[in-house]
């Protein structure tokens, strides 16, 4: 099996997988990084988000000799205390429900102010669009978002 070097939230990686094994089993079985999450498997529901050189890509669809060389953010990276922007505004907004898509929600919202630091709604909902929320707390997630902006901008 080949050996693939990744940069993951800014250390290097070094596994022996597949070439075409995606990311998120790599990064669930192989590196036991398990905040990424398997949704669907079809890269429909958006729950496995990750950045890909700043990119929001779903990792369910992503094999990892597509990858290698590239810098990848998980969820665990985002920040060292979960004091992100997003993730503040996330806890200030009471977006969580039952959680399971809140990883790929928060990795593409900062995907989306990362893009555009002040997205319009339709920019934000475009964006959001393609992370599902079973438990529908899609007004909390774009109140979220406009926290976030606003906790960005604070000096």
């Amino acid at each position: 099996m080949p050996i693939y070097k990744l940069s993951i939230n800014g250390k290097e990686q070094t596994v022996e997988a597949p070439a075409e094994m995606p990311l998120l089993w790599v990064l669930r079985d192989l590196l036991n990084m398990t905040g990424t999450k398997y949704g669907c498997g079809l890269g429909i529901c958006g729950s496995c988000m990750v950045l890909v050189e700043g990119d929001a890509k779903t990792a369910c669809l992503l094999p990892i000799h597509s990858i290698q060389d590239q810098a990848i953010t998980t969820i665990e990276g985002l920040s060292d205390r979960n004091d992100h922007p997003v993730q503040q505004a996330w806890r200030k907004e009471h977006v969580p429900q039952c959680g399971y898509c809140q990883s790929g929600q928060i990795m593409r919202a900062v995907a989306l102010l990362q893009e555009e630091s002040n997205p319009s709604q339709a920019q934000a909902e475009a964006a959001m669009s393609q992370v599902l929320c079973r438990c529908g707390t899609y007004p909390r997630i774009k109140k979220a978002i406009q926290s976030a902006i606003d906790l960005s901008k604070r000096p």
